[in-house]
């Protein structure tokens, strides 16, 4: 599996006023590689891809350019998820570029009886800060709204966690199951619940166009222009309407980015978000890197290596000829169900990069300050929970997070769960579903922070 050198958990996300906007930051400077390093590059003879253009949101030389291409993952067929719409630069973040009936094919997958499924592409940015889109799919139920004001919108940031254009929920949802289909899409039920209470339903592609998993920029800003475009497409039933989002593991990403990326990326719907629950979280990729490195669990972190590195394309310098072969493999269109397994005999990412000490280097630290999130405030009420016992990502980092934003001033819950990352999913969902439900009613958030106004501590969140 390719790697980059700086472990590209993230490049920052530009504002229009980063004097890096409007094209990608110089290439980090990168630590002289190792003999082992020189040896595997001698070895194995670099790939030669065939030349190709550019990026839309970045100009590189022709050679990283060529590699950009070679490691993206293969079209889906769909014009929809792969045509790049012209004009981008001239809309605003969450205008719709298209949209598409995908009824007939989602209702199997729906459960409940639905009204409508469309399919929406809309304007999105990148996390360099440039003009991308996004898809997302909007499910209505076929029941009546009758509560007040207009249907409110559950957002399911599913566990994507895939390096395949085709594992996304939406290219799912508009095709019907098929090989590459992810059963996280349909448990834990959240989509089916949300529709049998009258809710509808969005659920965002949040890795974005080149499938840049736990990218938090990418993730955050598609979601806020989801609901946007939800707001733009129907505004007769859901320009008044509550959204909430939730997700957990890699969904988490997604829908705590959500949260603080809101109020400097999308301050209109400051009111609009109702609440994000954020389950099974990683808050501190630092020490995660460390933490799944040369392991069994190392799979993840290569595929999120070649993931972010799509979205950075410059960062695909530091990558050695065998991570080269490796990334153009049909590696490079794994599910998520995949990825895990990829990694059992614990590859070190040393192994796939020509730098040395990659995750310890001066790059790296700027790379991964710049994307933590935990010095922003959240913009929309949290529920954060997480696996007791979550061998991997340890609750600490959720933990400390819920004291960083009670001390913003968030109303916020916290619950650790019984066991570990998975059966944390499970052990959360009823209290998670109670307290969204709640919010999209209109109950105001609940708070357990210690300096707040708080409902008595046996009291579940409602």
């Amino acid at each position: 599996m390719a790697l980059v050198g700086c472990l590209s958990f993230g490049q920052p996300w530009a504002r229009a006023d980063d004097e890096t906007f409007g094209g990608p930051p110089a290439p980090p400077s990168a630590p002289a590689p190792s003999e082992f390093q020189r040896w595997i590059d001698r070895t194995v003879p670099a790939l030669p891809f065939p030349a190709a253009p550019s990026p839309p949101t970045a100009d590189l030389p022709p050679e990283l350019a060529a590699v950009w291409r070679g490691v993206l993952p293969l079209p889906t067929g769909d014009p929809a998820f792969d045509a790049w719409p012209a004009g981008l630069d001239r809309l605003a973040p969450g205008d719709l570029v298209e949209w598409r009936d995908v009824t007939a094919t989602t209702a199997p997958l729906a459960v409940v009886p639905i009204r409508r499924a469309l399919l929406l592409k809309f304007r999105t940015t990148a996390a360099s800060g440039v003009p991308s889109f996004g898809t997302a799919t909007l499910v209505i139920p076929a029941a009546a709204w009758t509560g007040p004001g207009g249907r409110p919108v559950l957002t399911n940031a599913l566990p994507i966690n895939a390096l395949g254009a085709r594992c996304t929920p939406s290219y799912a949802l508009a095709h019907g199951i098929h090989d590459k289909f992810n059963t996280g899409d349909l448990f834990p039920p959240t989509t089916w619940w949300g529709l049998s209470r009258g809710y509808a339903v969005l659920v965002p592609d949040h890795e974005g166009p080149w499938m840049s998993y736990a990218e938090p920029a990418v993730a955050g800003h598609v979601v806020l222009d989801a609901i946007r475009a939800v707001r733009a497409v129907s505004p007769a039933e859901f320009a008044d309407s509550r959204f909430a989002v939730t997700g957990y593991s890699g969904g988490a990403i997604a829908s705590y980015a959500t949260a603080m990326l809101l109020g400097d990326y999308a301050p209109e719907l400051s009111g609009v978000l109702a609440g994000a629950a954020a389950g099974g979280l990683v808050t501190d990729y630092r020490a995660l890197a460390h933490k799944f490195n040369g392991n069994i669990a190392s799979g993840i972190l290569l595929a999120v290596s070649l993931a972010m590195a799509r979205e950075h394309p410059e960062l695909l310098a530091t990558m050695n000829h065998l991570a080269q072969w490796v990334a153009a493999s049909p590696v490079k269109d794994t599910c998520g169900d995949t990825n895990g397994p990829l990694g059992v005999i614990g590859i070190p990412i040393e192994i796939a990069t020509n730098t040395a000490d990659p995750l310890d280097s001066p790059a790296a630290d700027r790379v991964l300050r710049q994307a933590d999130l935990r010095d922003r405030t959240a913009g929309a009420p949290l529920l954060i929970y997480h696996g007791a016992h979550d061998f991997w990502l340890p609750i600490e980092g959720p933990r400390e997070l819920y004291r960083q934003q009670c001390a913003r001033g968030v109303p916020a819950v916290f619950r650790p769960e019984p066991g570990e990352h998975l059966l944390g999913a499970l052990a959360g969902f009823p209290e998670v579903v109670d307290w969204l439900d709640a919010r999209l009613r209109g109950v105001s958030a609940p708070t357990e922070c210690p300096a707040a106004p708080q409902q008595p501590p046996a009291s579940p969140p409602r």
